[in-house]
């Protein structure tokens, strides 16, 4: 019953058993990210990188060139999709624009928006860059099984193409009202304001997970949903962390201000 209803929403599985098991893996593995997320064993980079003796014998690089290595190989995954398939119809076509502008997104603003002093470890930076390039091309991979299927009977493309405009304008939105709290010269911390870090202090997650699901509507497959489910789970741990955080770091940090979703969570 359960699944006769989702197959209303989404393709069906495609018979393929890599696929399946990636599908698995992709959220398993996002889910116990939050969770560690949530016990304090944050992934190492930016304002939650330890600094105690073991994390000082790790390798390490700054932040931007960290992020730079975490996102080129998706970004690139993308562009050679619309080299290589070039012909699909208009969902195939939607998804891989999707991908490779919210990878494009990234690095500009890693390259021009984002004021980082902090450092990432080599290990964080290849396994989120693991991350993004599989979670990438297996959702490309797996639109392209779906082209010779019948469309579910629900379309969600362009709800999908609105939620992940809204996504990618709300979080780059907040992106740079972050890069407006320091002056030049500046590394020390600020509670961020404007926008809604009123009402949360993680916004510009908010808005990613918004994207992701944007793309999943696009989509329409199950492991585009289980890439939104996991990213979902991942983010609520690492807005969690942040915002223990920033109470540790401020004393006036505002109380009513949640972590990911105001006046919720």
């Amino acid at each position: 019953m359960v699944f006769s209803m989702l197959l209303n929403f989404l393709y069906p599985p495609p018979a393929s058993a890599v696929i399946t098991a990636i599908s698995a893996i992709c959220l398993l593995a996002m889910i116990n990210g939050g969770w560690m997320e949530v016990k304090g064993k944050n992934m190492q980079y930016s304002k939650l990188l330890r600094v105690d003796d073991t994390t000082k014998e790790k390798p390490k690089v700054s932040v931007k060139l960290g992020m730079i290595g975490a996102y080129t190989p998706a970004f690139l995954a993308g562009v050679f999709s619309l080299l290589a398939f070039p012909i699909g119809d208009l969902r195939f076509a939607l998804l891989r624009a999707a991908i490779t502008l919210h990878f494009f997104k990234r690095l500009l603003e890693v390259l021009f928006v984002h004021k980082m002093s902090a450092m990432m470890e080599i290990e964080a930076m290849f396994v989120i860059s693991t991350s993004y390039f599989l979670s990438s091309a297996a959702m490309i991979y797996t639109q392209q099984l779906m082209l010779q299927l019948q469309e579910p009977p629900i379309d969600l493309k362009y709800i999908g193409v609105t939620l992940f405009l809204v996504g990618i304008g709300g979080n780059f939105y907040h992106h740079f009202l972050l890069s407006k709290l320091r002056n030049k010269g500046e590394k020390q911390y600020k509670i961020p304001q404007g926008g809604l870090f009123s009402l949360v202090i993680c916004p510009h997650y908010l808005f990613e997970i918004i994207g992701f699901w944007g793309i999943s509507c696009i989509s329409q497959t199950v492991f585009s949903v289980c890439v939104g489910l996991g990213t979902t789970f991942y983010l609520m741990g690492r807005s969690y962390a942040t915002s223990r955080w920033y109470q540790s770091k401020f004393e006036d940090f505002p109380k009513d201000v949640k972590a990911l979703i105001p006046f919720v969570f």
